[in-house]
């Protein structure tokens, strides 16, 4: 088993304590390891040969920085020159694998996921490494806990007996509430956690078939004797990428083709999408505020708010369902409602010129 993690996701809705330079999952968003030392580590009991990350030229150092301190399973961190969504990442890391293990099974997980019980992600990936072996892309659905709007959903064909993976009917958008309500009703349907399971020269050739430009950019791509001394690939893989559509293997490859399973999994599952999420991923205190790197929180008539310290003591008088995220250049106020907009100052930032808080 081979894992690859994609790690180049920007985290605007993190900011300020997300950067260009060290986005969501090379910080920490609960006070202890970043996200993406958290997701290797809990696929280091799984002995997988070998662990690809795949991030972009801008987070490589950072990336390797943190990651030096991991040994007992050669890790290689690829950089993208150029974002180009999760397909061509993904076939990159396809091909590199393929050269020296083409049947070698592949798993895909992004880098910046919360997982509550990593002994259910484990479980599954080891009870799906046959139907993956047997030339399916496996996709693991999630299951719903609640009617949500934020999530894409698999449909699942569960009319045949047994407990899975299942035949996927259709990948549906992120839904209104009414339609998630009958999703939850209907008990076929699993959120889209982006996570996948496959073989190498299985997801090539679906590439092949449903993203030939892709695909013929892919094949360009030699290697010498030694596979893995990927710094030698670094010219081959701006020339791809310089050419390559940007595109997700959601899209390109897992909506159109007909080797598609979903395999249940129920583990504590967070995208960790916005500051507004971290009450899924750690207790609130008495008065329901989530606290992050504070020396402290004191709370008069306040409630049900978000604080990020930056070290410092943090009170709240009187205000509730806030977010107050402080680091040493910056401050961020905003309604939990709003959680989504934080993106909107990035935005803005960049407008405006303002790359020093980018």
């Amino acid at each position: 088993m081979y894992i690859v993690i994609l790690a180049g996701g920007s985290g605007t809705r993190f900011w300020p304590v997300s950067r260009t330079a060290k986005p969501k999952q090379l910080i920490s968003i609960t006070g202890d390891r970043t996200m993406l030392q958290r997701t290797v580590e809990r696929v280091l009991p799984l002995k997988p040969k070998r662990i690809m990350i795949v991030t972009n030229v801008l987070q490589a150092e950072e990336t390797k920085r943190q990651l030096a301190g991991y040994h007992g399973v050669p890790i290689d961190v690829v950089a993208e020159p150029v974002a180009r969504n999760t397909a061509p990442a993904i076939g990159l890391a396809a091909t590199i694998i393929a050269a020296h293990d083409p049947a070698g099974v592949m798993v895909v997980l992004p880098a910046d996921h919360f997982i509550k019980d990593e002994d259910a992600l484990r479980d599954t990936l080891r009870a799906t490494q046959r139907t993956a072996r047997n030339g399916y892309l496996v996709t693991l659905g999630i299951m719903p806990s609640r009617p949500e709007t934020g999530y894409g959903y698999i449909e699942a064909d569960m009319d045949l007996r047994g407990e899975g993976p299942f035949p996927v009917r259709r990948f549906v958008e992120k839904p209104p509430l009414a339609e998630a309500v009958r999703y939850l009703d209907e008990g076929n349907y699993f959120w889209n956690s982006g996570m996948f399971i496959w073989r190498c020269d299985t997801i090539l050739d679906e590439i092949g078939r449903h993203m030939p430009d892709l695909a013929t950019l892919l094949a360009t791509i030699s290697f010498n004797n030694d596979v893995w001394e990927l710094s030698d690939l670094a010219g081959q893989i701006e020339a791809v990428f310089s050419r390559a559509s940007s595109i997700s293997i959601d899209y390109g490859v897992m909506e159109r083709s007909d080797r598609v399973q979903v395999a249940p999994v129920e583990m504590g599952w967070s995208d960790v999408g916005s500051w507004s999420a971290l009450p899924e991923v750690m207790e609130p205190d008495a008065s329901g505020t989530v606290s992050v790197n504070t020396s402290g929180h004191i709370a008069i008539d306040s409630s049900d708010c978000l604080v990020y310290g930056d070290g410092r003591l943090v009170a709240t008088v009187g205000v509730s369902e806030l977010i107050v995220v402080s680091t040493p250049d910056a401050l961020l106020v905003c309604h939990r409602e709003r959680a989504q907009d934080v993106k909107k100052v990035v935005e803005e930032l960049a407008r405006s010129g303002k790359t020093g808080y980018l």
